[in-house]
């Protein structure tokens, strides 16, 4: 049962001080974080940063040196079957029955978690592989493949779904649909904890961010409280309609050109020139996201 917290929100994951050692090598330090119910986390950082380590941590398959992880009220160390049940798991390594159906794919999973059968056609037509329900798994696009892998990971309606790269080396338009479809599972109250590369992906989907280095946190907050607490250079992009593009910095003579170009009519764009999550990223760790 979830815990009630003041304001009405439920809390269904709370990091405390987590530590990971693997003999001499601290693989995680002092790991704090909470995820509260509707919320996207995302948990950013290069390979080998500890993003894996701490997901097997919070889903109970590693049991941390240090600190304390619950999941849905229950330590993570003593997770048992009913938690399993209230959770779901989208990694690059999920596999699928090659040789079954879409549809038998899922029947599988509904026959296992006691899901009405027809929970799957609602799926397969919200994940838009309805059409495809008679193809075999092995026969289906890398795109429809992990379509069927998130269909299924919410197959139970999870409170808590994790997501490991769920659209690492997706095309431009599959990855918009999938992503607009975790935006569709927030607003019906489920929790997404998710782990990307893409940090134009992070910046529309979530709403706190933790960025990761060598297994400490070294930023956490909403992406624009990180972009905006490292704007230290503020400075303005103007695009004239002469096409000429002039950065300004933040001065009253700065305020002064572009309101007098404004009430002329001179302004085509407008934008502040904010660092973006990679930029803050690589400013604070020194590394890209590789």
């Amino acid at each position: 049962m979830l815990v009630k917290e003041e304001g009405g929100f439920s809390m269904v994951l709370q990091l405390e001080n987590i530590q990971k050692k693997f003999g001499s090598f601290t693989a995680l330090e002092d790991i704090s974080f909470d995820i509260h119910q509707g919320e996207i986390f995302g948990f950013l950082g290069p390979s080998g940063s500890g993003k894996t380590t701490t997901i097997k941590i919070v889903t109970g398959q590693l049991a941390q040196t240090n600190g304390s992880a619950t999941v849905l009220g229950k330590d993570t160390r003593r997770i048992n079957e009913g938690i399993y049940e209230q959770i779901g798991i989208v990694t690059d390594t999920s596999g699928l029955y090659e040789k079954l159906s879409v549809y038998d794919n899922l029947k599988i999973f509904a026959d296992i978690l006691n899901v009405d059968q027809a929970r799957i056609v609602i799926l397969l037509k919200k994940v838009g592989l309805f059409d495809h329900k008679k193809k075999k798994a092995g026969k289906l696009s890398k795109g429809q493949r992990q379509r069927l892998v998130l269909a299924r990971a919410i197959l139970h309606k999870p409170k808590l779904l994790f997501l490991d790269e769920p659209t690492s080396g997706l095309d431009p338009t599959t990855a918009k649909q999938i992503q607009d479809m975790f935006l569709e599972l927030k607003h019906e109250g489920m929790s997404i904890f998710l782990t990307t590369h893409n940090m134009e992906e992070a910046t529309r989907l979530c709403d706190t961010i933790a960025l990761l280095n060598e297994g400490r946190i070294v930023e956490q907050g909403s992406p624009q409280e990180i972009c905006l607490r490292h704007n230290q250079d503020k400075q303005y992009r103007v695009t004239l309609n002469n096409r000429e593009v002039m950065k300004l910095d933040d001065s009253n003579a700065s305020a002064e050109f572009i309101y007098e170009n404004l009430q002329n009519g001179q302004i085509e764009t407008l934008h502040s020139c904010e660092p973006t999550l990679e930029d803050v990223f690589i400013k604070v760790t020194g590394r890209e996201l590789l």
